[in-house]
Parts: C-alpha cells; structure tokens; sequence
C-alpha cells in the first residue's frame, strides 16, 4: 500500500515583497506612514460625522461604517507585515495565518457589498429623491449593514473551513506578505479542486451581486442626469457620485486583477502589487477621496473647528 507522508504544519513563513533589507525598510517606513494616515483619517472621519447633525443622512451613516471598516480591513494586514519588514525571522502560527485570512475575507466581502449599498443609496438620491427619505429609513440602512456584515461572515466562514481541511506538506513558505488564498493553496499536497471552485464560487457571487447593484444604479443615475437641462443640475448630480465612484473603480480594479481569474495565471509580483494596492493603500485613500472631493465633509470639518473656537472664547 502507498502511504501519503503528511506532516501537520504548526506554522508558515511569510517570504514578504522583498528579500533586500534597504528595500524593506523603505517600504517599512511608506507602509508606517499609509497605515497611520489611514487610522487617522478614517478616524477622523468617523468622528465628524458623528459629530456634525448636518452629515447624520444614509450617504454618510454608510461613509461611516466604511471607514470602520477600512481602519479594520488595514489593522488585519498591515501591522504584520511592519513587523515583518523590520525581522529577520517571519514566522506566522497556522492559527494565525488562518484567523487572518478569515478576517481579511470576511471585511473584503462586506466591503463590497458597503460600496453597493452607497452606490444604491446615490441611484434613490437623484433618481426618486420625493421618496428618498421613505426608502432609505434608518431601519432598511441598519439592514444593509448588518445583510453585508453577514454575508461576509458566511463566505468567509466557508472559505476558511474548506483551506483549513488541505493538507499541508513538504513547504511551509508563502511567497506573499499576507496570508492570501491563493499563495496557499499553492502548499497544498492535496487536490484543491474543489476549494478553488468553491472559492470562485464565493467571491465571485460577491464580487458580481455587487458590481451589477453599482452598475445598474449608475446607468440608471447617467439616464436621469441627462435628461436633466440645466448644466449646475448636471454638476451638482455628478459631484454627489464622483468621490463613490472613484472608490469603487480603484477598488475593484484591483481585486478583479487579482481573484477573478485561473490559479495558474497567478504571478508573484503583479498580484503582489495589486495586493498592496486594496490592503494596504485603498483603505488610506477612501478618507481622502471622500474628503477632499466632498464639500459637505469640508463645511462639516470648518463649522467643528469654528465651534470650538467660539468654545475656548467663551471660557
């Protein structure tokens, strides 16, 4: 009889983006200053919309939960891969290596489905705004936010308890600075035929739910704003869609590049770089779109430093 000599796998080394020390601690330092922008200004923007009664509307009680999300969705990458740039050594425990995959998965997911929700949230707001309060009550918003959250955590679920079922042996290296599908699936002894097809599955019912819900609302968003005579109308429709809608190409970009094609097709730096693009770089990059491109989130931002100058002249 052939006996399949398995060794249970107790950990992983994480080979990172580059082997050069001096290359690795200018990417520590980029990587150290992105991630605190991203804390800082997802931060900051959770808190001025929180605090300016002005922004409590659907659009920003979505921006809101999305720049928690994107604080999260960092946190669950980045600061190992800090630790990793700075050590010679790059072990992760396998519990480790699969706790974050789950995570990055579970947040990857619900972020896609947050994007398609703001994006339908901008179709009710120029295409039926009589009926806008009506339908984006508090309650269906909640709903939204809670159908994302869940079905990411069932996707996610799914996809960890399908790799965590592989057999692992002979190689423990991940050629990738995190703990992505793809690199490992490649350590696998076992056939992963059936994983990958349900993975496919998985992200690509998420990716496409969510990517004919943003492209229908938009088409439907473009008809109206047409139709609409006056050229300030127009500006004004497209200026509530513009900072969204750059979100969401970066975004996608990306992650399509990246998951919606064959494991074989799988190249090292490219989808390396395109990893460090929607992990590390995209959640800095939301505050700023969504800031600097948003002239309500400035006014917010004025009338917050202007009340509290008025507050310190009082004392």
């Amino acid at each position: 009889m052939h006996t399949r000599n398995n060794t249970h796998v107790y950990d992983f080394i994480l080979m990172g983006l580059t082997e050069s020390e001096e290359i690795q601690l200018i990417l520590f330092i980029i990587f150290l200053i992105i991630y605190l922008v991203c804390v800082l200004g997802n931060t900051g923007m959770i808190l001025i919309i929180h605090l300016d009664l002005q922004l409590h509307t659907p659009m920003y009680f979505f921006l809101r939960h999305l720049s928690f999300l994107d604080i999260s969705y960092s946190t669950v990458i980045t600061p190992k891969t800090l630790q990793n740039l700075l050590t010679s050594t790059k072990h992760i425990s396998y519990i480790s290596c699969f706790t974050q995959m789950y995570f990055f998965v579970f947040l990857g997911a619900a972020e896609c489905l947050f994007l398609s929700s703001m994006a339908y949230d901008r179709y009710v707001a120029i295409c039926n705004p009589l009926h806008y309060p009506v339908v984006m009550s508090k309650r269906f918003c909640c709903s939204l936010i809670f159908g994302s959250y869940f079905i990411g955590f069932t996707n996610s679920m799914i996809n960890v308890l399908f790799m965590s079922s592989l057999d692992f042996c002979d190689s423990n290296v991940i050629h990738h600075f995190f703990c992505d599908t793809s690199p490992i699936l490649d350590l696998s002894c076992t056939d992963t035929r059936d994983v990958e097809i349900m993975i496919f599955i998985l992200a690509g019912s998420t990716l496409m739910v969510s990517l004919i819900t943003i492209s229908v609302s938009y088409l439907s968003i473009l008809a109206t704003v047409l139709k609409i005579t006056s050229t300030s109308g127009k500006r004004k429709a497209f200026s509530t869609c513009a900072s969204h809608l750059l979100g969401v190409t970066i975004f996608y970009g990306t992650t399509i590049f990246t998951y919606l094609k064959p494991r074989k097709s799988y190249t090292l730096g490219k989808d390396q770089v395109a990893s460090v693009f929607y992990t590390i770089v995209i959640p800095m990059l939301n505050p700023l779109i969504y800031s600097l491109r948003n002239k309500e989130v400035k006014n917010a931002l004025i009338r917050l430093i202007q009340k509290r100058q008025d507050s310190r002249q009082f004392k």
